[in-house]
């Protein structure tokens, strides 16, 4: 039997690798995206929801699959007011675990971040760390949260200080061994090989994954 994904955020970077890959993969027949604005140009199997999703709720009757791939994501640049961040950093990612379990949606990935900590007086780590508490809480049968560290790839949008820091970090890789291997640069292709494998290979317990856990997975797949 098919199954049915829903994605947030996949107009991002490695949301819309992911969004290719699903529509690419024979056992999905159905991906539901939860977006701001609709997308031109996708296939059939591809159904859109359209709205704010800071008010997620209003979608909970079609809210229903048999897997959740949340990458949403903002940056401080892009959204200097905290209010804002953290109601998209971590109201977007705990409310649709709210519905994954109010649904009974098995499946629950979602895209934290390297430092993600709730103890953390940096603002960005603690609210990530939030959100990674309380998508747990919800006890879905199948959470796996992905912890990447700086994400290359190419972006739709412009992020000046995010190009000049990937070529900073790419200058300085090789200095990266040992236990900072983990602060490597991690392309969101390997992401969205990685969760797509993890969805599809459960081991039913909550799973946390590092830059380097995600890189063996996406070669080995």
């Amino acid at each position: 039997m098919k199954k049915t994904a829903i994605i947030l955020g996949a107009t991002g970077l490695t949301g819309s690798i992911l969004l290719q890959k699903l529509i690419e993969d024979e056992r999905y027949d159905t991906i539901k995206l939860f977006s701001r604005s609709k997308t031109e140009g996708l296939p059939n199997k591809v159904k859109q929801y359209i709205g704010n999703l800071l008010e997620l709720e209003q979608f909970k009757e079609d809210f229903i699959a048999d897997e959740v791939y949340c990458c949403i994501g903002t940056t401080s640049k892009k959204t200097p007011n905290k209010t804002l961040y953290k109601q998209i950093d971590y109201g977007i990612p705990v409310t649709a675990a709210k519905l994954s379990k109010e649904n009974n949606i098995p499946t629950f990935l979602v895209i934290s971040a390297l430092g993600a900590n709730k103890k953390s007086s940096v603002f960005y780590n603690k609210t990530k760390g939030d959100m990674e508490h309380d998508v747990l809480q919800q006890n879905i049968k199948n959470t796996i949260i992905l912890r990447p560290s700086l994400i290359g790839g190419e972006r739709n949008e412009r992020r000046i200080l995010e190009k000049i820091g990937l070529v900073v970090f790419k200058i300085i890789q090789p200095l990266f061994i040992g236990k900072l291997k983990k602060y490597k640069i991690i392309n969101a292709e390997s992401i969205a090989q990685a969760m797509i494998h993890l969805a599809n290979n459960k081991s039913n317990a909550e799973v946390i994954m590092t830059s380097n856990d995600i890189k063996k997975i996406a070669l080995n797949n």
